[in-house]
């Protein structure tokens, strides 16, 4: 079983040039808009349904994986799938090409905005941009609930920690172990509909 998926992950790394997925981590920190959620969707847009170059049981797999560690999921997740593609070199570069063009969009509009910030015309545009950016969110947000909420338990999880963050203001690390406690009990009682994703192994599993 080892060695199927080590296979299977050196025949995805194989066909996918080291040039190719460079040029495509760069393009990727040039127009990951909308926060963590757009990233992601555009992410998954991108790697799974336009190039295919990973499967979406893996990707939800590598964003269950990152969600549990502490700092920017988003750019984590681009981090391990560039593991997964091109191992260190790969998790490297993705990881890097994702915040640095962002970087410096960041210095350039900082300054921008110190510079003429007060000018009507340009804070009209800052003040524009919210509810666009809103809508990359809640797009976003969609997009990945629809593929990873799978049956109504997964679902109820959902909507309670909604209720959760929102209504009782609980914590979020309380949140996630909270639910991974329910995944745990739910995955010893109710296999069929907690079934876990792949491992760390092959892109395509």
């Amino acid at each position: 079983m080892t060695e199927h998926l080590q296979g299977a992950a050196e025949q995805t790394r194989g066909h996918i040039s080291r040039i190719e997925a460079l040029l495509f981590w760069l393009k990727l920190g040039f127009i990951s808009f909308g926060g963590p959620a757009g990233q992601i969707a555009i992410m998954h847009q991108e790697l799974v349904e336009r190039r295919r170059w990973i499967s979406e049981r893996r990707f939800l797999h590598a964003l269950n994986y990152c969600m549990l560690l502490p700092g920017p999921e988003a750019q984590q997740l681009a981090t391990y799938i560039g593991w997964l593609m091109h191992r260190t070199w790969g998790g490297v570069i993705a990881g890097t090409l994702f915040v640095l063009p962002s970087l410096f969009i960041l210095i350039g509009l900082s300054w921008v905005y110190l510079a003429w910030g007060e000018v009507p015309v340009v804070a009209g545009i800052f003040y524009g941009i919210k509810p666009a950016v809103t809508a990359i969110v809640v797009h976003a947000a969609h997009r990945i609930g629809t593929r990873a909420l799978k049956n109504g338990w997964l679902w109820a999880i959902a909507a309670a920690s909604f209720v959760a963050i929102f209504a009782l203001d609980v914590p979020f690390p309380l949140i996630v172990l909270a639910a991974a406690l329910l995944g745990h009990v739910g995955g010893r009682l109710l296999p069929g509909q907690f079934a876990p994703g792949g491992g760390h192994g092959a892109t395509r599993a």
